[in-house]
């Protein structure tokens, strides 16, 4: 059935007007004024409301083996929430540990996503380890659609390589024209920090930030860029936390190193406070790298109107309560992690754009545009333009509420960014032409959400 927009106001990176949308099938086939609706046509009247490209969360956590527990969402869930939230595609993180095979991971991990969830989405490859199959592996890999990897420089013995193995990792990038996507700490100064702590006696959840401090973050990110000057590949620094990283990824930017920057949602709300709450409360807010000082909140926003911080993801990593007791007896058990995929848009929305003065079009181009350009799904995705997929969402800036977990929709006994108030929140979503959000309800299909094969798109 072909679907028809009418009287919103179109706004995407650049661009800002008043049109109607025509969509026929998947796609979408013509934007204009007055547009007349073919016979059978859904009409949705977008009086009042933004008419935004669906948004792109680069950076979730669905299926994922970790800390002696899994991830709590299934593809369904989690593909729920997000459409709820007005993100329409997704990348997740392909992520085994040190002792699986590459390629076998990668066609687990994809089993466990086709065909079970709601919206579009795609694989960053985790590289965590590089040994004489590991070059075969990915390059099969990236011929089935995957144009990014992932390595991570903590969790020592687990998900982190080595600079041996970084190095190699980069090279082999650089010559299939990948991005690779980085988890920048120091993992021996974390283990180190980690031992001393915990033998003063320091084991509760508020020692996690000390034990993983701003300048091991920045260290790590230091380290990534030097090697990417080095081997001339291209990088992505995942869920910058605090000022020292992000003058570190600034200067290696400004040397002409091919580096961009991800902050994600937490960040830039919660500070590390909420981590050193009694007990389980304090738990609930531990991730990795850790909620910082509350003073890298206007650093982070700061940099992120000025493009210096170029997407806005989630790090989507959902582990409910009597998961987090498991590190009851020390912080180094807790599970690393906190849902946000339902909450990203709508909180960067309201403290961004309608509270903080952040410009609507970075908005757009930091939560859907700039992912689709750098892990190559643009201008299928990421934008409003004839032939591009009809990922739609009608924004209702006018909607009031609350962030409640008693409301939510993944798969989780509590809400990270609860009690916080929204302005605005999706009124329709769309993916590939199918609505599957009204007001706040998931209507749609379960099983729509398609695999995205991507093209890698960095090539010198």
């Amino acid at each position: 059935m072909p679907l028809l927009i009418q009287n919103g106001e179109i706004i995407t990176a650049d661009s800002r007007t008043r049109a109607d949308i025509l969509v026929e099938g998947e796609t979408i086939s013509r934007i204009g004024t007055k547009l007349e609706a073919p016979p059978g046509t859904e009409v949705i009247d977008a009086a009042g409301k933004y008419v935004f490209p669906g948004f792109i969360d680069p950076h979730v956590h669905i299926y994922l083996p970790f800390m002696a527990t899994y991830a709590k969402d299934t593809q369904e869930t989690a593909s729920i929430a997000a459409l709820v939230g007005g993100t329409t595609t997704w990348i997740e993180m392909c992520c085994p540990s040190r002792v699986d095979d590459a390629l076998e991971s990668y066609r687990l991990w994809k089993s466990k996503a086709e065909g079970n969830g709601a919206c579009d989405y795609s694989f960053h490859m985790s590289v965590t380890k590089f040994d004489d199959q590991t070059e075969g592996q990915l390059r099969e890999i990236v011929a089935d659609g995957i144009g990014s990897f992932k390595i991570f420089l903590a969790y020592k013995n687990f998900f982190g390589v080595d600079d041996g193995e970084m190095y190699r990792t980069l090279t082999l990038a650089r010559k299939l024209g990948v991005i690779v996507t980085a988890h920048c700490e120091n993992a021996e100064l974390v283990a180190r920090l980690q031992q001393e702590l915990i033998a003063q006696g320091k084991t509760g959840p508020e020692w996690h930030e000390p034990s993983r401090p701003e300048s091991v973050e920045a260290e790590g990110t230091h380290r990534f860029s030097t090697f990417l000057a080095a081997t001339g590949a291209a990088g992505y620094v995942v869920h910058l936390s605090c000022e020292p990283a992000l003058r570190t990824a600034t200067r290696a930017k400004e040397s002409g190193t091919k580096l961009w920057v991800e902050s994600v949602i937490p960040h830039f709300m919660l500070d590390k406070s909420y981590a050193e709450r009694p007990g389980v409360e304090g738990m609930k807010h531990v991730m990795s790298p850790p909620l910082r000082d509350k003073r890298n909140h206007k650093i982070l926003w700061d940099a992120l109107a000025a493009g210096l911080i170029d997407t806005v993801g989630t790090d989507h990593c959902p582990f409910d309560t009597s998961q987090k007791l498991l590190g009851r007896d020390t912080f180094t058990q807790i599970p690393n992690g906190i849902p946000g995929v339902e909450e990203r848009v709508n909180l960067l929305y309201t403290y961004g754009v309608s509270r903080g003065g952040l410009d609507i079009h970075r908005f757009v181009d930091a939560a859907s545009t700039k992912p689709a350009k750098l892990f190559g799904l643009f201008p299928r995705k990421g934008t409003i333009a004839v032939g591009s997929d009809a990922d739609l969402v009608v924004y209702d800036p006018a909607y009031r509420g609350v962030i409640s977990a008693r409301a939510q929709h993944v798969n989780n006994d509590y809400n990270g960014f609860e009690g916080m108030e929204i302005d605005g929140r999706p009124s329709v979503v769309t993916v590939r032409g199918k609505v599957q959000v009204r007001d706040g309800k998931f209507v749609g299909d379960r099983r729509h959400g398609q695999f995205l094969k991507r093209e890698p798109n960095h090539f010198q």
